[in-house]
């Protein structure tokens, strides 16, 4: 499963994962492998990303949105908390 994490600025992360972790408006999910398509709205906290060798990586973000669609991942966040 393949990542990308934008911010109006720059671009966060892009690469393969194992997992990612985001904390939607109706509460937080995990994405796995084939996860089914999916559009949603992305409040303030964390993003974990587990890569595909099993380092973990955390974004806090200000807001944002993630899509899914067939093992490829696109998070587009307005700011990142440093």
């Amino acid at each position: 499963m393949n990542l990308i994490v934008l911010t109006p600025e720059q671009e966060l992360y892009h690469g393969p994962i194992k997992s990612v972790k985001v904390p939607a408006i109706n509460g937080q999910f995990e994405i796995l492998a084939n996860h089914a398509p999916i559009v949603a709205a992305l409040e303030k906290g964390s993003i974990r990303v587990i890569d595909d060798k099993g380092a973990k990586s955390v974004f806090s973000i200000e807001n944002g949105y993630v899509e899914v669609l067939q093992n490829s991942v696109v998070i587009l966040v307005n700011g990142v908390n440093k």
